[in-house]
């Protein structure tokens, strides 16, 4: 498996205190700064993709992490939660705003002889070059 693209995002619950709603929100804000063309351009199917969340928030353990998992749109979804993110808390109102942290990391089970290097970038060996 090479990890082909990673994506971060954040996403908060600025009322409800609420870890899975943050890290829901988080994901999404890294999925809205990706486009997965290079499955389509190259000929992979999205069902090969595996993905691979890493949620950060200040507890863990109130994180549905199957609620987030449900979110991916596509391939085979592996959540962790681990200790991270940011509680902002408001003592005036005695309420906690909830940030947390995404890291979306999509892997292919691709072979690396399959692939060349050209002017530093990675392209795969059958990829139509113009002019070679």
């Amino acid at each position: 498996m090479k990890r082909m693209i990673l994506e971060m995002g954040a996403g908060n619950d600025l009322y409800g205190e609420d870890y899975t709603k943050a890290a829901r929100r988080a994901v999404q804000d890294a999925l809205h700064h990706s486009s997965l063309i290079l499955f389509r351009s190259l000929g992979y199917d999205h069902a090969d993709m595996r993905v691979h969340v890493t949620i950060g928030v200040q507890k863990p353990d109130q994180v549905d992490a199957d609620a987030v998992a449900a979110d991916l749109p596509r391939g085979k979804a592996e959540v962790r939660v681990v200790q991270g993110g940011q509680n902002v808390v408001d003592e005036d109102n005695g309420t906690i705003s909830v940030i947390a942290t995404a890291a979306v990391e999509a892997w292919l089970d691709i072979e690396e002889k399959d692939w060349v290097f050209l002017n530093n970038s990675r392209l795969p060996a059958s990829y139509p070059l113009p002019g070679i």
